[in-house]
């Protein structure tokens, strides 16, 4: 039942008219590896701001490519290593053990 939901909603959004937005978009400055870094270091709370508001995203449209992409997964592997450790941090505090 899961699967034909997420198939459905797959479908129904691949459709969507986001040409007249793109357009707008890629016009103006091309990000780059820092830019990606930074991009992918905040998607978190990015993507949790985009389910409220269409006007946030979580990823530049107008990039320079596999650079951009490339800081973008170092900055998701960062924050949730950062992530991570702070959970152990605070397992050991209070007294638990890390496997």
């Amino acid at each position: 039942m899961a699967f034909a939901l997420i198939g459905i909603m797959l479908l129904s959004t691949s459709c969507a008219d986001s040409q007249h937005q793109v357009k707008e978009c890629v016009t103006g400055y091309e990000y780059g590896f820092l830019f990606g870094a930074w991009h992918g270091t905040i998607s978190p709370i990015a993507f949790i701001g985009s389910l409220f508001s269409d006007d946030i995203s979580i990823y530049a449209i107008n990039n320079n490519g596999g650079w951009y992409n490339f800081g973008y997964v170092i900055g998701i592997v960062g924050v949730f290593k950062l992530i991570s450790l702070l959970v152990n941090l605070i397992i050991i505090i209070l007294g638990g053990s890390v496997k």
